[in-house]
């Protein structure tokens, strides 16, 4: 699996340590097909390298061939086809409004419109896809299921998310504690739920953020189901402790941690870096969770 084409086919990511070895398992004479869509748009982050690392964990400890593809979505203006089994969109730099009009984005919906078009044929083999923090924003404008705006101030750090009435049985959740904590890091949000759409489209609003009650602002959505194959996130699950570490102890990420929250904050936001109760359990729950979702609806209809 070395090597790879750029252009519309992307960019091939080996995953030499972690193919099947397992014999007799007719369903692995196909790989599965994951395309990771980065918006990242060229800009340093961790957040590539923790996806393709749950990845390739996912692979390894489940026995599955899974062929990972990388898609430059904004610099490139690359973006994958319906031959991929599922999608994993990443997040990214700037405004989730500034883009409107610019060919990325209107290439990005473009490949989003048919990979709905596709679920919705009946006898289809539906494809999953996950959308994380910047790729969330997009999503949640482009279905009109709530308000994009900025933040008044930037939400950087590790912080509580709570789930709403119904989420306890959503299966990207198995296993994950209420509230449980993962990795903010935003300059723009999502709030007022348009409860009506989320409906129509068949989806569930699951998260909110934490509830300040001594501030007079809406709480932002922080996970939505958009449709029965469609999730999202507006924090980073693939965010984990070596990541983050790096990125609180920045200097321009610690001061704005410190001037929304104070330093003992920024303090115990290192400390609970290394807690496997904090963010180290939903790096290891929630992208695996929809991987095992999305790879085990591809065994059980492709492969019967």
């Amino acid at each position: 699996m070395a090597g790879g084409a750029q252009g519309s086919t992307g960019i091939l990511v080996p995953l030499p340590l972690y193919q099947s070895t397992r014999e007799g398992a007719n369903w692995q004479h196909r790989m599965i097909k994951l395309a990771l869509l980065d918006l990242y748009e060229g800009f340093e982050n961790q957040g590539m390298r923790g996806i393709r690392e749950i990845v390739h964990s996912y692979a390894e400890h489940s026995g599955l061939d899974i062929t990972l593809h990388e898609f430059d979505v904004r610099r490139q203006l690359e973006v994958p086809d319906l031959s991929f089994d599922l999608y994993i969109s990443s997040g990214g730099p700037g405004s989730p409004l500034d883009s409107e009009g610019s060919e990325w984005e209107a290439r990005y919906f473009s490949w989003l419109q048919q990979v709905e078009a596709h679920n919705e044929q009946p006898d289809s083999i539906k494809k999953h896809v996950f959308f994380i923090c910047h790729s969330f924003q997009l999503a949640c404008r482009h279905y009109g299921i709530g308000e994009v705006c900025k933040r008044k101030s930037t939400s950087f750090g590790v912080f509580p998310v709570h789930m709403l009435m119904g989420a306890h049985h959503e299966p990207v959740f198995a296993g994950l504690a209420d509230p449980f904590y993962a990795v903010d890091s935003r300059d723009y949000q999502v709030i007022r739920p348009n409860h009506a759409r989320i409906k129509q489209l068949g989806g569930q609003l699951l998260c909110i953020e934490k509830e300040r009650p001594h501030v007079p602002l809406e709480r932002a959505i922080m996970a939505v189901r958009f449709t029965p194959y469609f999730f999202g996130t507006q924090f980073h699950p693939e965010a984990d402790a070596i990541g983050m570490s790096m990125y609180l102890q920045r200097e321009d990420k610690k001061q704005t941690v410190i001037a929304n929250h104070g330093e003992e904050k920024w303090r115990s936001m290192l400390e609970h870096l290394s807690d496997p109760d904090k963010i180290l359990y939903t790096h290891d729950h929630v992208l695996p969770n929809f991987l095992k979702l999305a790879c085990e609806h591809w065994q059980t209809v492709a492969l019967g």
